[in-house]
């Protein structure tokens, strides 16, 4: 079996050694090597020939986004960011995300175990070792023709939508929800992304999208017109009282290694929402969403696929299919008409 071979970008000794020592134990995966900052790791990556690299956000010498920049032009590689939990480093690791890297995970410590942030991390690591990555130069301007909004829906609906994405998700979930019409139905989604992270991601997109989006807080409301992200290391549960969606926030095991998960989501909606709702299924690694996402159609919910062509990992979406669970395959461009279709 080839192991995926690891490069380890950190100024932190520690967060080296947390790292190496925790891959080490993966069957699949080799640590090739570990770098303090961008200048030793260019050597290391030509020397090396990494199919992986986890890179801190924040380092001496050079930063990790000008760093990211250059390897994205020069040596594009999969790259998962390692960045600190905190608002700041929820920005940098957006602007990050839209340079080319396609994952995140938090620096170790505080909000989960090591245990878990090793089998996360390992997660990841396995999924984007399958990514192809783009040379910025080809890939600028790509998204421009599927931004155009959907007009508005000729009445409200009373549906509800469902969605959960994992890795390359959140560039998939931007093209969705900038084209949602102002009074699109009410909208959850479910992104794997650590603490603090939703909080920017559910801001930036707030600013570029018709529907207003925020990260979702205990008793929210789902209104027509709004979207609610599941916090990151929360999951998040739709519920019902007489005629009022609004969702519960709360703590539990990880399901499919994950929390927030697309299985709690999915499930919730299939029991309080049930014909009234629409399932979507993007990209990520795993088989997190396809349970939930076959009982909402069980129970009367329309179901969707992003397709294989457009995805940046097709482990959710083949899973959901495999599953019998969707009623709809379509690529990326065209998820947000087809769910428009549907309500």
């Amino acid at each position: 079996m080839k192991k995926i071979r690891v490069l380890i970008v950190d100024d932190s000794a520690i967060v080296r050694k947390i790292f190496s020592e925790e891959l080490s134990k993966f069957s699949d995966i080799e640590i090739v090597g570990t770098a303090p900052d961008p200048f030793v790791a260019r050597d290391k990556i030509v020397r090396l020939k990494p199919d992986v690299i986890t890179l801190d956000i924040e380092m001496p010498r050079m930063d990790g986004l000008t760093f990211l920049k250059k390897l994205m032009r020069y040596y594009p590689l999969p790259v998962i960011i390692v960045s600190s939990l905190t608002p700041k480093g929820g920005k940098l690791t957006l602007e990050a995300m839209d340079i080319g890297a396609v994952e995140v995970i938090g620096k170790p410590g505080g909000s989960y175990t090591v245990g878990d942030m090793s089998a996360q991390l390992a997660e990841k690591i396995r999924a984007v070792s399958r990514v192809k990555v783009i040379r910025e130069s080809l890939s600028e301007g790509s998204a421009s023709e599927t931004s155009e909004p959907i007009k508005a829906l000729a009445k409200t609906s009373n549906k509800l939508i469902a969605i959960g994405a994992s890795t390359g998700g959140t560039e998939a979930l931007k093209t969705v929800l900038i084209r949602m019409p102002p009074n699109s139905p009410g909208i959850l989604v479910v992104q794997h992304m650590p603490a603090k992270f939703t909080t920017a991601f559910a801001e930036r997109l707030n600013g570029l999208c018709q529907i207003t989006v925020k990260e979702a807080m205990n008793n929210d409301s789902v209104n027509p017109g709004g979207a609610l992200i599941a916090p990151g290391n929360f999951h998040m549960i739709l519920r019902r009282s007489g005629t009022r969606y609004y969702v519960a926030v709360k703590n539990g095991p990880m399901v499919h290694h994950q929390r927030p998960s697309v299985d709690v989501l999915f499930k919730s909606t299939a029991r309080s929402a049930g014909p009234n709702s629409i399932g979507v299924i993007l990209t990520g690694m795993g088989s997190d969403g396809a349970d939930g996402l076959l009982e909402m159609k069980q129970a009367g919910a329309k179901t969707i696929a992003q397709d294989e062509r457009s995805c940046v990992v097709f482990g959710m979406p083949k899973e959901a299919i495999k599953l019998g669970a969707v009623d709809k395959v379509v690529p990326l461009a065209q998820v947000a008409e087809e769910i428009v279709k549907m309500a």
